[in-house]
C-alpha cells in the first residue's frame, strides 16, 4: 500500500489555519498572564504581612541608654538598652508603683520579673500608654518634665494626661493609666537578634 500525498490547501484555507494558531498562541499568552495577578491575590500583602508578621532586629549597634521604636503589628514597639544605672533605679521606688511585681497580665510569664524583661538590660514595649493609647515620651533622670521633678529615676511621660511609667514601663501610683505598658510576645534568635511577635521559649 503506498502512502497517498494529500494535495496542498487552498489559499485561503492556509491563511485560514495561520490566523487560528495565531489566535490560539495569542489566547494561551493572555490566559498565563492573567493567571499570575490571580494566583498572587492568594498571598498576603505587605500591609497583612505588616501586621500580622514577626519582626527581627538586630540590637547589636544599640548603645547603653539608647532605644530605638520599631513597628509590629500597627503598634509602635520599643527597644530599650538599659544601663546599669537604670536597672539599680527600678528597685528603688517599688512604693511609688501601682503594679510593681506585675500581677497583672500585660506581659508573658517570662517577663513577669523585676526588669520585665528576657534579658534585664534590653526592656522590650509597647509604646502605647494604657490610658487612651496616647504615646509616651522618653524622659532620662533628672529629666524636668512636667511635674517629675528633680527626683525622677528615669522612664516614661505621657503628655496627654500626665501618667508616668518607670524604665520597666511599670505606672506609677495616682496615674490615670490603670495597668503598666504591654510587653508584647519576644525572644532572642541569637546575642544580638531580636524577634519580636513570638514567645521565647521555655
Amino acid at each position: 500500500m503506498t502512502a497517498q500525498t494529500l494535495p496542498p490547501l487552498p489559499a485561503a484555507d492556509a491563511e485560514r489555519r495561520t490566523l487560528l494558531q495565531a489566535t490560539a498562541t495569542a489566547g494561551a499568552v493572555a490566559a498565563a498572564a492573567a493567571a499570575v495577578p490571580f494566583a498572587t491575590s492568594f498571598a498576603p500583602s505587605e500591609r497583612a504581612r505588616a501586621q500580622g508578621a514577626a519582626v527581627e532586629v538586630d540590637v547589636s549597634t544599640l548603645a547603653p541608654g539608647e532605644m530605638v521604636t520599631v513597628e509590629w503589628r500597627g503598634k509602635p514597639v520599643w527597644i530599650l538598652r538599659r544601663t546599669p544605672e537604670m536597672l539599680q533605679a527600678l528597685a528603688q521606688h517599688d512604693a511609688a508603683l501601682a503594679d510593681p511585681e506585675s500581677h497583672k497580665d500585660q506581659q508573658p510569664a517570662y517577663a513577669r520579673n523585676a526588669h520585665r524583661s528576657i534579658q534585664p538590660e534590653i526592656f522590650v514595649a509597647v509604646g502605647i500608654c494604657t490610658h487612651l493609647g496616647c504615646s509616651p515620651t522618653q524622659v532620662p533622670a533628672g529629666g524636668a518634665r512636667g511635674n517629675l521633678g528633680a527626683d525622677w529615676d528615669g522612664g516614661f511621660f505621657c503628655p496627654c494626661h500626665g501618667s508616668t511609667f518607670d524604665n520597666a514601663g511599670r505606672v506609677y501610683r495616682n496615674k490615670p493609666a490603670p495597668t503598666n505598658l504591654e510587653i508584647p510576645p519576644h525572644q532572642f534568635l541569637s546575642a544580638t537578634r531580636l524577634l519580636i511577635g513570638e514567645d521565647a521559649q521555655g
